[in-house]
């Protein structure tokens, strides 16, 4: 339940920069084409029938979309995973998310998103930033991140050291298709980038000093799968005690352990319960 007391402390982290939205797929339950009203590809089950022209694979290849993207980067190669996330998220038009509309009244100074869109970057268009953006499976760095700061008109990709740390930060560790398209998708994409994060290579080092004491808002979450838990799990490293809150509307008993382990209280609540909007069905 989502008391008034609760919503009051999450709006003044939210502008005291304490808290740090965690945002996940569920936040863009209510977008959808502009073309032609289909809801955005957000959930693993929708991507993965997206990749395949709109219909299901085999349940086996069903059960997460990095297991099936790893299936057609075998059968066509990493491209076309590529080729179908850049005409998903950079070619086509969407309606704008409630969440990131309820968001762009904060301007939080830390945010961390795992889908793939574009809608957070739009939300910050106007306002210096810097953009973090998850890559893996690439030469001639240690790094699986690659760095651009946004001067309120257009992105400059620059070295970890030329972070300026007093500028708002964006981070998309799944990726996203600008500045530069890169994307974290599938399953040698996540083990090459969790192995690296367990490492300390995927987080620029202003944003380990950034998030240190920090409490997390995870928005739109499901947490039953095991990537999205070991990504969050390295993410909020170094969080505050207790570290934040997750509003899942209809938890499982798994979901509850994985949250007391990190320290997160569960709210059983929608996303749009917080917000006050609704999702059309």
């Amino acid at each position: 339940m989502i008391t008034p007391e609760l919503r009051l402390a999450i709006a003044s982290g939210l502008h005291d920069g304490s808290i740090v939205p965690y945002v996940g797929p569920g936040v863009l339950a209510d977008v959808v084409s502009i073309q032609d009203g289909q809801p955005i590809p957000a959930t693993s089950e929708q991507l993965i029938i997206g990749l395949n022209n709109g219909k299901p694979m085999a349940p086996k290849l069903m059960y997460e979309f990095p297991r099936a993207a790893m299936n057609v980067e075998l059968k066509r190669g990493r491209n076309a995973v590529t080729r179908f996330l850049d005409a998903t998220y950079a070619s086509s038009t969407w309606t704008r998310a409630a969440v990131h509309d309820w968001l762009a009244g904060f301007m939080p100074r830390y945010v961390i998103d795992i889908n793939r869109d574009a809608q957070l970057l739009d939300t910050y268009a106007g306002t210096p930033h810097i953009l973090v953006l998850g890559c893996a499976r690439i030469g001639g760095t240690d790094y699986r991140f690659k760095l651009y700061t946004h001067d309120g008109a257009g992105y400059s990709s620059i070295q970890p050291e030329q972070a300026d740390p007093s500028l708002p930060v964006l981070f998309k560790p799944m990726g996203a298709p600008r500045p530069e398209a890169s994307y974290i998708a599938s399953d040698a994409d996540y083990v090459d980038f969790i192995t690296e994060l367990m490492g300390g290579f995927a987080i620029p080092l202003h944003v380990k000093k950034l998030r240190e004491g920090k409490r997390y808002l995870l928005l739109g979450m499901s947490l039953n799968r095991d990537t999205e838990r070991m990504v969050l799990a390295d993410l909020i490293y170094a969080a505050a005690t207790p570290s934040g809150w997750a509003l899942i509307s209809e938890p499982t008993d798994k979901e509850r352990r994985f949250c007391k382990k990190l320290g997160l209280e569960v709210i059983e609540a929608d996303v749009m319960e917080l917000i006050g909007a609704t999702v059309a069905a």
